[in-house]
C-alpha cells in the first residue's frame, strides 16, 4: 500500500517534471520515466552495477525533482526493497532539506538499523524540532533497537532545546544502563544539557566522574556554571583547567565572559580581559564580542567601547553588540553615529541592527531619526521584513505619531499577530482607545487570533479610559477563548477592574488566580493605592512578604503612596528603611516615590535632601518636589525649583505646569501665576482642563471671582466640573451668593450626583444666615440620595494611626480627650479666644454652636496628642477635609499656649502652626 501511494505521487511529480526539462545523469544516461520503464535493462548479474548506478546518481541529484524522478525509477524497478537504496533516498531527501519525504519514506521501511535511527533523531534536532526528536527515541526503544554511545548526545540536544530536565534525567538513566555514561562525547553532553536546564550541580556529578576530560567537557561545565549564574564557581573551574594543563581556548573564555555578563562581576570580568590580552585571545572576533557584551551589561560602556575600537577584525554580531550596549545606556546619538560608521565600513546591516536601532528610538522618543532609519529600511528592502515593519510601527506609536504607525501598518503585505498588536498598542498609548478596540475585532475578522499580548493591551486601553463596560466584555471574551488562566491577562484584568473603580471586582479575580507573581501582587496593591484604600493596600503588602513573595519597584511605588495617603511620618521614615535594606532606593521611581511620600507626610525638607542627593533625576521627580512645595505654602521656593529644573535641561511637561499653578494658587501669586500660564507655549505645552482649573482655583482663591468667571466665558475648551468648582469654592472663600448660586446650578447638572457641590453651596447660604435654603440644600441631596462625607481626622503614634470624627466619644482615653480639650478652651478663652460660631452650619442656638465646635475631629485629634506625646515634641494631623476657619485659629492659638508644633494635612494643603501663626499665612 504504502509503494502504490508514493508511485501515485510520483508519478504526477514526475509527469509535472517530464514537461519542461530532462535529466542527464552523471553517467550522461536520459531517464525517461513511466510506469514501465526500468532505468537499465542488466539482469541479475549486474545487479551490484545497476545499484552502483542507482546510488551514483542519488548522490548527483541537485533537486527535489530530480531525486523523485530517481526514486520513482526505483520503485518500478525490481530493487524497490534494496535498503541501500531506501537509505541512500531518506540521507539525499534530508539534504535536499525535505524531511517529509525522508521521514515517510523511514516510516515504511521495515529494516531499520541503530545508524538510521540516529540520522532521523538527529535530523529532526538539527531544524529545532525537539519534541520529534524525542518521540523517535522512544519509539527507537519501544521497536527493541538498542542505543549506541552516537544515539545519546542527539538525544540529550533536544532535551536541551526544550528545557526538558526531567525528560534529561530519564535518558541519562538510559545511558548509565547502557554502560555509556564515561564516554567523552556522552559525559560532555550530559553536563551541557543539565547546565543548560539550570541544574549545574547534576553537571558538576558528571563532570567529576569523567577519568578523561576534554576541552569540550571543560567549556561545557563551564558554561553551564554561567547559565545558572554562578560565576566564582565557573572562575574556580577555570583555573583548576589551567592546573591541569588544559589550555582554554575561544570557546572557553567566550563561556566565562557570558558567566560574568551580570551586575556585581565587573572585577572577574576584568581578570578574564587581562588573561585574554596575555594569551593573545583578545584578537579572536567572538572573545572581543563577548568582552563588548560583558562590560555593557555590567554599566561599563566606555571598556566596551575600548574593545571595540581596538578589534582588527569585525564581524556584523560584533557591530550589533555595540550599537545595542548604547541603546541600552541611553546613548542615542553614539549609536545614531555607530549605525552610520557600520555602513561606512560596507557591513551591511541586518534584521537584527534594524530593529535595535529602531527600538532604541523608540524608547528615547526619538522621532527625526526614526523616520531617517525608516528611510535607510526602504531603500535597503528590509520593509517586506516583517520584524523590521513591527519594529517600526513600535517606534511611531511611542514617539507619539500613531498615524504614522497606521499607514505602515496598511502598507504591509503580510501581518502577524505582533503587527496586530503593536497596532493596538499604538493607538492605546497615544489615548485612542476605541480605534484600539476598532483594530482589536478587525483582527479577528482577518484570521489572526489574538494572543496574550494582543489582550492585555487591549485591557490596558480600558484601563486608561476607564471604560468598564468594554473591560467587562473583554472579559468575557478572554473567559470564552481560555485565556482567564493566564498569568499576563489575569493581571491585567485586576488592574484593568482597578482603574476603573470596581476594586471588589479586581480583588475577586485576584483570589481567584491560581498563580500569583509579584506583578499579581503589584497590580491589586496599586489598585487599593489608587482608589484610595491605603490600609488595605498595605495589609495586602504584608500578606505578599508572608507569601514570601520579593516586591519590586513598581509594588514599592505603591505601598510609598499609601503611606503618602495616611500621612503618617513615622511610618513613612520605617518604610523608607525597608526600602534602603532592599537595595530599592537607587531606582528613580522608588526614590521619586519616597519624596512624595515624605512631602505628603510633613516632611518636605527631608524630602529636598533626598533630591539633591539623587544621582539620577527625570521630569516626574522635578515635578513631584514642585507640587510638594506647592502642598506646604512654599511657592516661592516651588518656583525656584522650577527655574533650576529649566538649567538643568529637563524639560518640563504638562504636569509641571499644573503644580507650577497650583503652587501660585496656593501662596496667591496671582501675577506670576498668569505668567506662567500665558508662556506655557514656549514648552511646546497646549493648556488642558486642568490647567484652566488651576487659573480659576488661583483667581478663585485671590478674590478675583469677575474675572475668574470672564476667563471661563473665554476658554476654548467646554469648561467640565473640575473648573467650575473651582470657581464654587472661591465663591465659598468670599461668600458671593449670586455668582455662587449660579455656578452651582452648572455643576448640579454636569455631576448631580457630586455631594460636595451641594455642601459647597449649603456652607455658602449658611454663612450668609439663610438657613432656609440651608434646608432646601439638604432636602435636595436627601431626595437625589447623596450624602455629605464626614469629616475625619488622623494621628500617628507609636506606629498606630488613630481616627476621629466630629464629636467622637469611641475612643478609649474619651473622657482624657474632652477634659484635655476643655483645660486647652479655658486658657484659649483667657488669651482671647472667641469662638467662631459663622463656621457651625446648623440654626442653632450660639451656645450649641459653640459646643459642636469644640468636637470637631481636629480638635479631638490634638488633644489626644497632647496627652500621649513628651512636652515640646511635634503633633501631625491629616484630616480627609478642608480645615474650618475656627479650628485653624484655634491650632495657631494652642501652638503658642502649648508651645508644640502642629503640623495638619487638609485635604488640600499643609499647614505648619507655631508660636501662633501658620505657614499659610491664613491664606487657603
Amino acid at each position: 500500500m504504502a509503494s502504490i501511494r508514493w508511485v501515485s505521487h510520483l508519478h504526477e511529480r514526475i509527469n509535472f517534471y517530464n514537461r519542461r526539462c530532462s535529466f542527464v545523469a552523471a553517467a550522461n544516461v536520459k531517464i525517461q520515466c513511466s510506469p514501465t520503464a526500468k532505468l537499465y535493462s542488466y539482469g541479475k548479474e549486474n545487479m551490484d552495477t545497476c545499484i552502483r548506478d542507482y546510488l551514483s546518481l542519488m548522490e548527483a541529484s541537485t533537486t527535489l525533482m530530480q531525486l523523485e524522478h530517481l526514486h520513482a525509477n526505483v520503485l518500478f524497478s525490481s530493487f524497490d526493497q534494496n535498503n541501500f537504496l531506501r537509505t541512500k533516498l531518506v540521507v539525499m531527501y534530508v539534504s535536499l532539506s525535505c524531511l517529509k519525504y525522508a521521514r515517510r519514506l523511514f516510516d515504511e521501511m521495515s529494516d531499520r538499523n541503530v545508524l538510521l535511527w540516529n540520522f532521523m533523531i538527529r535530523e529532526y534536532g538539527n531544524v529545532g524540532q525537539y519534541e520529534e526528536s524525542l518521540k523517535l527515541y522512544h519509539r527507537m526503544q519501544e521497536e527493541g533497537v538498542k542505543a549506541n554511545k552516537f544515539t545519546f548526545p542527539f538525544v540529550l540536544k533536544a532535551c536541551t532545546g526544550l528545557s526538558a530536565l526531567q525528560e534529561g534525567k530519564e535518558v541519562h538513566h538510559h545511558i548509565v544502563r547502557s554502560g555509556n555514561e564515561l564516554d567523552v562525547f556522552v559525559a560532555a553532553s550530559l553536563i551541557d544539557m543539565y547546565g543548560k536546564c539550570g541544574s549545574p550541580t547534576e553537571a558538576r556529578h558528571v563532570f567529576d566522574k569523567m577519568p578523561v576530560r576534554d576541552l569540550v567537557s571543560w567549556n561545557s561545565m563551564i558554561a553551564g556554571y554561567g547559565y545558572s549564574g554562578y560565576s566564582n564557581d565557573a572562575l574556580v573551574l577555570f583555573n583548576q583547567m589551567h592546573s591541569a594543563d588544559l589550555k582554554p581556548s575561544s570557546v572557553t573564555m567566550v563561556n566565562m565572559l557570558s558567566g560574568c555578563s551580570g551586575l556585581g562581576a565587573l572585577e572577574q570580568g576584568k581578570g578574564l580581559h587581562a588573561y585574554a590580552i596575555k594569551t593573545g585571545l583578545e584578537s579572536n572576533v567572538f572573545v572581543a564580542t563577548a568582552l563588548i557584551d560583558m562590560y555593557s551589561k555590567n554599566e561599563s560602556i566606555e571598556n566596551a567601547g575600548r574593545v571595540f575600537d581596538c578589534m582588527h577584525e569585525r564581524n556584523l554580531v560584533s557591530w550589533n553588540m555595540m550599537i545595542t550596549a548604547h541603546a541600552q545606556h541611553w546613548h542615542v546619538n553614539e549609536m545614531l553615529i555607530l549605525f552610520g560608521k557600520m555602513q561606512a565600513a560596507e557591513v551591511k546591516p541586518n534584521s537584527v541592527t534594524i530593529v535595535s536601532v529602531l527600538s532604541a528610538c523608540a524608547r528615547f522618543g526619538a522621532l527625526d531619526q526614526g523616520k531617517c532609519i525608516y528611510t535607510h529600511v526602504i531603500k535597503r528592502g528590509f520593509k517586506s521584513n516583517v520584524f523590521v515593519s513591527n519594529a517600526i510601527i513600535d517606534m511611531y506609536a511611542k514617539c507619539s505619531s500613531a498615524e504614522d504607525a497606521r499607514q505602515v501598518f496598511n502598507e504591509m503585505a503580510t501581518r502577524d499577530v505582533i503587527s496586530w498588536t503593536s497596532m493596538i498598542a499604538a493607538y492605546v498609548q497615544n489615548g485612542h482607545n476605541n480605534e484600539a478596540l476598532s483594530y482589536f475585532y478587525q483582527m479577528q475578522l482577518d484570521g489572526v487570533k489574538p494572543d496574550s499580548l494582543a489582550l492585555v493591551s487591549v485591557l490596558s486601553g480600558c484601563a486608561s479610559a476607564a471604560a468598564l463596560q468594554e473591560g467587562q466584555k473583554m472579559h468575557n471574551y478572554i473567559i470564552k477563548n481560555g485565556f482567564e488562566l493566564d498569568v499576563l491577562v489575569g493581571n491585567s484584568l485586576i488592574d484593568m477592574y482597578a482603574k476603573c473603580g470596581s476594586i471588589s471586582l479586581a480583588r475577586q479575580l485576584f483570589d481567584k488566580l491560581s498563580k500569583r507573581n509579584v506583578v499579581s501582587w503589584s497590580a491589586m496593591i496599586a489598585g487599593y493605592a489608587q482608589n484610595g484604600h491605603a490600609k488595605a493596600a498595605l495589609e495586602l503588602f504584608n500578606q505578599m512578604q508572608l507569601a514570601d513573595v520579593k516586591p519590586n519597584s513598581m509594588t514599592m511605588v505603591s505601598v510609598l503612596s499609601s503611606y503618602a495617603q495616611l500621612g503618617a511620618l513615622q511610618q513613612a521614615k520605617r518604610i523608607h528603611d525597608y526600602v534602603i535594606s532592599s537595595g530599592m532606593e537607587s531606582d528613580v521611581f522608588v526614590s521619586t516615590a519616597i519624596i512624595d511620600m515624605y512631602a505628603k507626610c510633613g516632611g518636605i525638607e527631608i524630602g529636598r535632601q533626598l533630591f539633591d542627593k539623587m544621582s539620577k533625576r527625570n521630569v516626574v521627580t522635578w515635578n513631584t518636589l514642585i507640587a510638594g512645595y506647592g502642598m506646604h505654602g512654599h511657592g516661592k521656593q516651588a518656583l525656584t525649583l522650577f527655574c533650576q529644573m529649566q538649567q538643568a535641561c529637563i524639560k518640563p511637561n504638562h504636569i509641571t505646569l499644573v503644580s507650577v499653578l497650583s503652587a501660585c494658587s496656593h501662596a496667591g501669586l496671582v501675577e506670576e501665576g498668569w505668567q506662567y500660564f500665558n508662556s506655557m507655549d514656549q514648552y511646546g505645552i497646549v493648556p488642558t482642563m486642568r490647567h484652566y482649573a488651576c487659573m480659576v482655583d488661583l483667581l478663585g482663591r485671590a478674590g478675583h471671582l469677575n474675572e475668574a468667571e470672564n476667563f471661563i466665558q473665554k476658554m476654548p475648551l467646554d469648561p467640565d466640573a473640575s473648573v467650575w468648582g473651582a470657581l464654587l469654592a472661591g465663591c465659598r472663600i468670599h461668600n458671593n451668593i449670586d455668582l455662587g448660586e449660579r455656578v452651582a446650578e452648572r455643576l448640579f447638572k454636569l455631576q448631580p450626583e457630586n455631594a460636595g457641590y451641594f455642601v459647597l453651596l449649603s456652607n455658602i447660604y449658611a454663612a450668609a444666615g439663610r438657613w432656609d435654603d440651608v434646608a432646601k440644600i439638604r432636602t435636595m441631596m436627601k431626595d437625589k440620595g447623596t450624602n455629605k462625607t464626614a469629616g475625619c481626622s488622623f494621628i500617628e503614634l507609636s506606629g498606630k494611626i488613630h481616627a476621629f470624627i466630629v464629636g467622637d466619644k469611641s475612643h478609649p482615653q474619651s473622657d482624657q480627650i474632652y477634659a484635655m480639650l476643655e483645660t486647652l478652651i479655658k486658657k484659649l478663652k483667657d488669651a482671647g479666644y472667641v469662638p467662631c460660631t459663622n463656621f457651625v452650619l446648623h440654626d442653632v442656638e450660639e451656645d450649641v454652636k459653640e459646643v459642636m465646635l469644640y468636637s470637631h475631629s481636629e480638635k479631638l485629634a490634638i488633644s489626644f496628642g497632647l496627652i500621649n506625646t513628651s512636652p515640646g515634641s511635634p503633633i501631625w494631623i491629616t484630616k480627609n477635609l478642608r480645615v474650618c476657619g475656627d479650628c485653624h485659629i484655634f491650632i495657631k492659638l494652642v501652638s503658642k499656649i502649648v508651645k508644640r508644633e502642629i503640623t495638619v494635612r487638609d485635604k488640600n494643603r499643609f499647614h505648619h502652626f507655631k508660636d501662633g501663626l501658620c505657614s499659610c499665612k491664613d491664606y487657603w
